[in-house]
């Protein structure tokens, strides 16, 4: 509200003159107060202008740091590239002084034998001293008659001494040579000495540039936590003074709420402590009724063991009873044995003595009638010992699966109740975690408290001293009130979001770390295409200066062709101008147009020379194409043979599953076996069992002829004759021989049953050792393929090394044609100045020939005035002087003319070779890598097929597996039945069913015998086609055997590739470049092997110099 409005409003208020003072001063009041409210938001303008200016200062202080970080960065690379040609430099330097160590050296020897040739000097010295005493006594006719014979030996010594000298003559010249080579080096050497001491002077610039740069960014990020302090510092105060304006009012009612709130919460605490406490007791309280159970059922489990192994003792001595009981039966067949053989030999007596008195018959009844009884006795003690151990049995068993039963609900009981124990344990915990965070929070909340109680003293003091001030600031914090809420609500926004960016950062600055961590095995793996990437475009930048290069050459020659003509068409003007002024001049007139016309036809050379230079660059864009597509291949490789490396790991992870699967098969088939031999053992028992009854049967034949003879004496009794007992007698004995006749046939029905259990176990144990061998064969197939698969890890391992040292190799050819094409660019930068020399040349010709005008016109002027046979003579031997300078010249020109012809040639030879050499290699590398891949796509395939014919392999075995153990079953269960119903036929009613029975066992036998056919021919095809499947299994292994051999030496020879790249562009080099390379060098180069890769491209500067 502005102080006019306020005026306004207090003059319709106060119309009369007496309120006016009143009204003044409040408007003074107001007045004072609207100016009060200006300085506060001019105030806060100006310090949300000032926080807008340390934003824009923070901002551009990170724009700087990151230019500066980008700066650094730069200049570390610049610092790792003058590393490297320091490092360069260094290598050449130590060549340079392994060479001028033998130059040292050869010169030593070349000083040695100078001083040899020296002493052979002197020597010839004292010879022509002698030759000259030779002259003064060569008339002497005695001498003459002496000297005859020694003139062969002084021509002899003649011919060595002219040959010394040549020899020495050649030794100074190869001396002096030696001597400007070593000055050549040292020169080199210091040219060498100072780039090192440049660059090692720039290292140190931008070592310190880089410290600057430091020390800068630290300073700038001093200066930015700086104004971040003053930022945050500013803050604070806005958020102070905020809440002491805010604090003034609300913080007493606030204080109240709390102090409430806080007490409800302390006692909501107290009480939810103590039904915490109590829980807690419950639970201890579950838990020991918990262990008191669980030792309860540990106390019940340990009795039911203790009461088990009773059982087990009783059934001991149950099984000693039955043993017991076995001999007593023993002992009483015995007896009725000893007893059966007293009443033959009391029978023979009666009839011995048919007249015998009624004494002895009673006798004989009565013992007869003991005998009855004790067989009634006898055979109750058997049915009764029977039944005693039939219940027996039954009681073991039922004892037996209660005893089961208990201890599996002991078993499941005790899981239980360790899970409830686990689980209440846990509540415990939790219970005791929440106890502590309570108790905790309630010291919290008395601290929080007290302060808070301290904090109402202080502002209940302070509110003493602000209410005074608060009447006077109450409509001025109204009004700013709004504006400072939006400020504040705009800052804790700022703030929320630079915490949530903050928390952001940290996460990503946490995944990128993570992701780093992940991705430096990828950086580690794509290193070499990495830097093989970087060196084609650095050879591509290269190539394209080159191209540049070369443009510009062509311009350079187009001028020069230019140039070269407006000489042409000078020469031709001042040749018809000499052809109007003197006739002596023409033949040098027209020499000097042979030689224009010559110059015309080295112009048009260099402009094919051009022509040329066009279509190695043309080629060389070429090059870069097929270096950009072969680095795409190589790419693509890399990702082939990655996805190789997943598909090996997930064939080796398969083996190894199926590694597993066999063991558990045989593990399986263990198992199989054992319940085998447990039914091996159970038919033991059951064929012990049937000769058992076999013996009873007998034992019951015996008892009925005992009760025939029996009956036949109770005939007898009656009345009967002795024709009739006789008669009844034979009758017994042919029922009695049918008996025997039939227990024969049983017996043999037997033996053939006890004949095909035997061959059923030969069977079983046939099929079982074939079933281990099957399995053994399987483990050590399984084995073989495991050390298959890891041979060819390691055969992959290999050939990634390999892979590698073929980029290294390649790498190192790249390096080398790198330097080629550098000495190429050297090469042509010499003719481009060689071609600038022409051109100065060729003006120095023009001007030159402007200064011969000019004296021509003074000598004409002078012929003027003289004789015409002086001005004749006179301009005759200056147009001979021209002409010999002119001709001189024009032979330097054709000289170095022909240089740059002959180096443009060597260029373009060398341009040819290298492109024929590269579409070689790149047509062998094509058709190689075409073959690789129908190579692995044959092996794939080899594989498919190798494991579909395993799978089919283990169906067959699972599926013949299953139908032996199906027949196997059937046929013991046949079996079991067939001697369950035998025993108990033989139980029930031995003798009427008996051919009955022989007929069903027989016809039982044949089909048992005839089942068994069936399954060893159902083995044996099982067996065949197992065969044929091993056989089909070999020979797809031996094709991808022999697919794996073809594939290993096509890598050989891919391998091998960039090797005979290597010596072949070194071979070329070095005749090109040196052209005096020796024979053993040649061999040399030759002779390096295909797994030590390349030689180490040459330092810059160790190859010859190009042709100036």
């Amino acid at each position: 509200m502005s102080p006019d409005v306020l005026q306004e409003g207090v003059d319709q208020l106060a119309p009369d003159g007496r309120a006016s003072g009143m009204v003044t001063r409040q408007d003074e009041v107001l007045q004072a107060r609207a100016q009060e409210l200006q300085k506060v938001q001019e105030l806060q303008q100006q310090s949300a202008r000032e926080v807008g200016e340390l934003q824009g200062r923070v901002a551009q202080l990170e724009e700087e740091r990151a230019r500066l970080a980008e700066q650094l960065r730069a200049e570390a690379e610049l610092c790792a590239e003058a590393e490297e040609t320091r490092g360069r430099l260094a290598a050449r330097k130590q060549e340079l002084e392994l060479v001028v160590s033998e130059l040292e050296a050869r010169v030593g020897e070349e000083e040695e034998a100078f001083q040899k040739r020296q002493q052979q000097q002197s020597a010839l010295r004292v010879m022509q001293r002698n030759c000259a005493a030779y002259l003064k006594l060569r008339h002497w006719q005695w001498w003459r008659l002496f000297i005859k014979e020694l003139e062969t030996h002084l021509e002899a010594e003649e011919g060595a001494r002219q040959k010394l000298q040549l020899e020495k003559v050649t030794t100074e010249a190869k001396l002096k040579k030696l001597g400007e080579d070593l000055l050549l080096l040292e020169d080199q050497n210091a040219k060498l000495s100072k780039e090192r001491k440049l660059l090692e002077e720039r290292l140190s610039e931008f070592s310190s540039q880089a410290a600057e740069e430091e020390e800068k960014v630290k300073s700038l990020n001093k200066l930015r936590l700086k104004y971040e302090a003053t930022i945050a510092d500013m803050e604070d105060r806005l958020r102070k003074e905020e809440k002491s304006r805010q604090e003034l009012e609300k913080l007493k009612r606030r204080l109240d709420v709390e102090g409430s709130e806080l007490q409800e919460q302390m006692a909501e605490q107290q009480q939810r402590a103590e039904e915490l406490r109590a829980q807690l007791g419950r639970k201890e309280e579950e838990l020991q009724a918990a262990l008191a159970r669980a030792e309860e059922e540990g106390g019940a489990r340990a009795q039911l063991l203790k009461s088990l192994r009773e059982a087990q003792a009783g059934l001991a001595e149950a099984q000693e009873d039955l043993e017991a009981e076995r001999a007593a039966r023993a002992k009483a067949e015995k007896q009725r044995r000893d007893l059966g053989e007293e009443l033959e030999a009391l029978r023979g007596e009666l009839e011995d003595t048919l007249d015998s008195t009624n004494a002895q018959q009673e006798l004989r009844s009565k013992r007869e009638q003991e005998v009855t009884e004790l067989k009634k006795a006898l055979e109750e003690e058997t049915r009764l010992h029977e039944v005693a151990v039939q219940e027996l049995r039954q009681r073991h068993g039922q004892a037996l699966g209660e005893l089961a039963e208990q201890l599996e609900q002991a078993r499941r009981s005790k899981g239980t109740w360790e899970k409830t124990r686990l689980t209440l344990e846990a509540e415990v915990s939790e219970l005791r975690t929440e106890l502590s965070n309570l108790q905790t929070a309630r010291q919290e909340g008395e601290q929080r408290r007290r302060r808070l109680e301290s904090q109402l003293q202080e502002v209940q003091g302070r509110a003493g001293d602000g209410e005074r001030a608060r009447a006077e600031a109450a409509e001025k914090l109204q009004r700013a009130q709004a504006e400072l809420e939006n400020v504040s609500g705009a800052l804790s926004e700022a703030e929320s979001r630079a915490i949530r960016l903050s928390k952001e950062l940290t996460s990503m600055e946490a995944q990128l770390h993570d992701a780093q961590e992940l991705l430096q095995e990828e950086t580690r793996a794509k290193l070499a295409l990495g830097s093989r990437a970087r060196a084609l475009e650095a050879e591509a930048a290269g190539l394209r200066e080159q191209l540049d290069e070369e443009a510009t050459a062509r311009e350079r020659a187009g001028r020069e062709l230019q140039a070269a003509q407006a000489q042409l068409s000078e020469w031709r003007r001042r040749q018809e101008e000499e052809a109007g002024a003197l006739e002596a001049g023409e033949e040098a007139r027209r020499r000097a147009a042979r030689e224009a016309e010559a110059l015309s036809q080295r112009l048009a050379e260099k402009a094919e020379v051009v022509e040329r230079l066009e279509r190695g660059r043309r080629r060389l864009q070429q090059e870069l194409d097929d270096a950009t597509v072969d680095l795409e291949q190589q790419r693509q490789l890399v990702s082939a043979l990655e996805k190789k490396q997943r598909k090996f790991d997930q064939l080796l992870a398969e083996e190894k599953a199926a590694v597993l699967r066999a063991v558990e098969e045989r593990e399986r088939a263990e198992a199989e076996g054992r319940e085998r031999d447990a039914r091996t053992l159970s038919l033991t028992r059951a064929l012990e069992e049937e000769q058992e009854a076999r013996e009873e049967l007998e034992r019951q034949n015996r008892a009925l002829r005992a009760e025939l003879e029996a009956l036949l004496s109770s005939k007898d009794d009656v009345g009967k004759s002795v024709h009739e007992l006789e008669r009844a007698r034979r009758v017994a004995e042919q029922a009695a021989n049918d008996l025997r006749t039939q227990v024969t046939e049983l017996e043999d029905e037997l033996t053939a049953a006890e004949d095909a259990k035997l061959r059923l176990e030969v069977t079983v144990q046939a099929l079982k050792a074939q079933h281990e061998r099957d399995l053994q064969g399987r483990d050590e197939a399984g084995e073989e393929r495991r050390r298959q698969l890891a041979k060819q890890l390691r055969d992959a391992e290999v050939e990634r090394d390999e892979e590698r040292k073929q980029r290294a190799l390649a790498v190192a050819a790249r390096k080398k044609l790198e330097a080629e094409l550098e000495e190429l660019k050297a090469q042509t930068t010499a003719a481009g100045q060689g071609k600038e020399e022409a051109v100065k040349q060729l003006r120095k010709m023009q001007e030159l020939a402007a200064s011969d005008r000019a004296r021509r016109q003074a000598q004409q002027e002078r012929d003027e005035m003289a004789d015409e046979v002086a001005n004749g003579s006179l301009s005759k031997a200056a147009i001979l002087d021209e002409k010999r300078q002119l001709e001189g010249r024009l032979g330097q020109m054709e000289e170095e003319l022909e240089e740059e012809q002959s180096n443009a040639e060597l260029l373009n030879d060398r341009y040819r070779k290298l492109l024929l050499q590269v579409e070689s290699l790149t047509t062998e590398l094509s058709a190689e890598r075409s073959f690789s891949a129908k190579a692995e796509s044959g092996r794939q395939q080899l594989e498919r097929q190798v494991q579909e014919l395993r799978e089919r392999l283990g169906e067959e075995d699972a599926g013949a597996r299953a139908r032996q153990k199906m027949i196997i079953a059937a046929l013991e269960s046949k079996l079991a039945q067939a001697e369950e119903q035998l025993e108990q036929e033989s139980r029930h009613d031995p003798t009427p069913r008996l051919p009955h029975k022989l007929e069903k066992g027989n016809l039982r036998v044949k089909q048992l015998k005839r089942q068994l056919e069936e399954a060893e021919e159902e083995a044996s095809r099982a067996q065949a086609v197992r065969r044929r499947l091993q056989h089909e299994l070999e020979d797809v292994t031996e094709a991808s055997e022999s697919m794996n051999r073809e594939l290993n030496t096509l890598r050989n020879r891919l391998r091998r590739a960039p090797l005979t790249f290597t010596t072949r562009t070194v071979r070329q080099v070095f005749r090109l470049e040196e052209g005096v390379a020796s024979d053993e060098e040649a061999a040399a180069a030759e002779e390096v092997e295909p797994g030590s890769g390349p030689s180490p491209p040459e330092p810059e500067g160790s190859a010859a110099a190009p042709p100036q």
